[in-house]
């Protein structure tokens, strides 16, 4: 099939989380990478999350001799550690790591953030700060998908800055009901229907952090969100003059209708293949 031919070569993609660790399967791929939580300068991630979402993302599954394979295995890797070793973080580094992007996006040609990064909050003034950072981004052209958050299944529980209008949200399409329901669901706070779409996060086997073997599980709309991510890489590949705008029509266009409400399933399930036939 066409798409077996992309792999994302010559499209950066940044990744905001625990940072990464030197993965075989990232080879030299690691173009760029800033600690804004300890200013460490060489890649390193104490906590593991980072390096799963960018291993589900831009692995080559070279350490499983190609059986676990991320979505863009040519693709650039901007790693942004933006949490500590137990995933917590503050606002201020989130910011302070948008507008590195913003600084930097030329340099390692950066057309993709991925945020498997949420916050909850209690009212709107607290998220507005990190929506209008987020929606900069994408006012600049970026391709930013985002995290629906792991706060469902109540109304209303999509996390910041995943709620934002703009940006491409998604969640777990096997989380989404059952005892493992926790995909993050809207309305936001301006009445807006999210996730924008999803896809499957539930036991997911990617790239570890070293210790206890080159792969491990982990489930959770963070690792939605990269499955999506890496197929936006491989569209920018395929055609790079489309816009941020045309690939979120595009994903919307493709979506596979679960027969679930709007606010549960966003315009559905993730469908890979008729994406990248568009």
């Amino acid at each position: 099939m066409e798409q077996l031919s992309y792999t994302g070569k010559g499209v950066g993609v940044a990744i905001l989380d625990t940072g990464i660790y030197p993965h075989r399967d990232f080879q030299n791929r690691i173009k760029g990478f800033y600690d804004f939580v300890s200013h460490r300068p060489v890649p390193y991630d104490d906590n593991g999350h980072g390096t799963h979402v960018a291993g589900i993302l831009a692995g080559d599954g070279a350490a499983s001799q190609g059986r676990y394979k991320g979505m863009a295995p040519g693709c650039g890797i901007t790693a942004l550690k933006v949490l500590d070793r137990y995933g917590n973080g503050s606002k201020e580094n989130v910011l302070q790591a948008f507008r590195w992007i913003f600084e930097n996006k030329e340099k390692y040609r950066i057309r993709i953030v991925n945020i498997s990064v949420g916050t909850t909050y209690r009212t709107k003034n607290e998220q507005d700060i990190l929506i209008c950072g987020v929606e900069s981004l994408w006012d600049e052209g970026l391709v930013v998908v985002a995290a629906a958050g792991n706060q469902g299944p109540e109304p209303g529980s999509v996390t910041a800055p995943g709620c934002s209008k703009k940006v491409i949200t998604v969640g777990s399409s096997d989380m989404l009901t059952g005892k493992s329901a926790v995909s993050g669901r809207g309305p936001t706070f301006e009445c807006v229907c999210k996730p924008d779409l999803v896809a499957p996060g539930n036991k997911v086997i990617s790239c570890s952090a070293g210790g206890s073997g080159p792969y491990g599980i982990k489930s959770g709309t963070s690792m939605s969100t990269p499955v999506v991510s890496g197929a936006v890489a491989l569209m920018l590949e395929k055609n790079p003059m489309l816009t941020n705008v045309e690939i979120k029509m595009m994903l919307r266009e493709s979506a596979d209708d679960m027969g679930l409400p709007r606010n549960q399933q966003g315009w559905g399930k993730f469908n890979f293949e008729k994406f990248m036939r568009l």
